[in-house]
């Protein structure tokens, strides 16, 4: 299909842009507020279009096993969920990042903890971005904030999967899922064939060529010294991640004296923050961090050298703001301000925290 302009929810951009990024399969489970992404897929057949399979697994568990599995054979394959679903999903996801398997996995995030709230929070961020299940390791996480981007990310997520053989994971929330905007799909591009699996991807399972050895998948190493030097190879891994795939967005930093540190819907939020404050005297720009790992540590210590402070907007009690008092490391004064529980702070609510927090602090 042609590039197209489309009217479309968050969750419906993601389903159709995963029919078109040329995914071999989907495996979910519904749970709100991104139970939109299978009921598009399960309405769009895109068994008749591309060849995709799209299954509804008895439970998280078992979808993101069915993801392990697709992925072990170099397939182009991703999940979707919302917080307590991923919870669900952690071991899997553990068990992805120690076999080394590229896969896409979208989290819509919902208020909590517990079953919480099907309304729209952002305190999933520790989970995303500090490992989330056992073990040493890291996800790439991509934090869209437009429907646009809902889409763009799946086509970008599986690139960086592949590149590094790594799970990505999408950590949206229920205001992007749910809302609509106009969105450019991209053309279709084609599932990969086996063929092409096997000269690109030569770690996949797909049998045994005489030519080469069997290839064997998995996390298990039961001895110690094989478990630390495959340990030492992941963590060399995220630390090229690290300094090769760093995505960041400025607003108006230019003449900033200071600045927001906002992702996802809390950076759109902060948009009008930053022309009510302006309205008012108050210069002050918008660092939207893009990649929440690798997180723009370089950027935001940067930003230190012109801004007198930052306040850290999420719909959380408080953990992007963790990582950006490290970047600082207290060359300015840094602050949060959130509301939490589905809550969704007003632009106004940003400002007086600014005012009091930052400038009158």
């Amino acid at each position: 299909m042609a590039k197209e302009l489309k009217l479309m929810k968050g969750n419906e951009a993601f389903a159709e842009a995963a029919i078109r990024a040329g995914s071999d399969a989907y495996f979910g489970y519904p749970i709100t507020p991104q139970s939109e992404v299978i009921e598009y897929l399960m309405a769009e057949r895109p068994y008749d279009r591309t060849g995709m399979v799209v299954l509804q697994a008895e439970s998280e568990v078992a979808a993101i096993n069915m993801v392990y599995g697709a992925a072990a054979s170099g397939k182009h394959c991703l999940t979707s969920s919302s917080s307590p679903g991923i919870s669900l999903k952690q071991e899997g996801i553990s068990y992805i990042a120690g076999a080394e398997l590229p896969c896409v996995i979208l989290n819509v995030v919902r208020g909590g903890p517990g079953l919480g709230t099907i309304q729209p929070s952002q305190a999933d961020y520790f989970q995303a971005t500090k490992g989330g299940g056992h073990g040493d390791y890291r996800l790439i996480v991509l934090a869209p904030a437009s429907v646009q981007e809902m889409a763009d990310f799946v086509k970008e997520g599986y690139e960086l999967a592949f590149k590094y053989r790594t799970p990505v994971m999408i950590l949206s929330d229920g205001v992007i899922g749910q809302m609509m905007e106009k969105v450019m799909m991209f053309e279709q591009m084609p599932r990969i064939s086996d063929a092409e699996i096997a000269e690109k991807y030569p770690w996949a399972t797909i049998g045994k060529p005489k030519s080469r050895e069997r290839n064997i998948i998995t996390s298990l190493a039961l001895k110690s010294d094989e478990m630390e030097r495959h340990n030492i190879h992941l963590q060399a891994k995220y630390k090229t991640i690290e300094e090769a795939e760093v995505r960041v967005e400025r607003i108006r930093c230019d003449d900033a004296e200071y600045a927001f540190v906002a992702y996802g819907s809390s950076a759109r939020i902060c948009q009008k923050a930053i022309e009510i404050a302006r309205a008012k005297g108050i210069k002050v720009g918008l660092m939207r961090p893009i990649t929440l790992f690798p997180f723009p540590k370089k950027e935001v210590e940067l930003m230190t050298q012109k801004v007198k402070g930052i306040l850290s907007v999420e719909m959380s009690a408080g953990q992007m703001v963790e990582d950006v008092k490290l970047a600082v490391n207290g060359r300015v004064p840094v602050e949060h301000f959130g509301r939490f529980g589905g809550n969704i702070p007003t632009p106004d609510e940003i400002v007086k925290a600014l005012e009091e927090k930052i400038i009158g602090g």
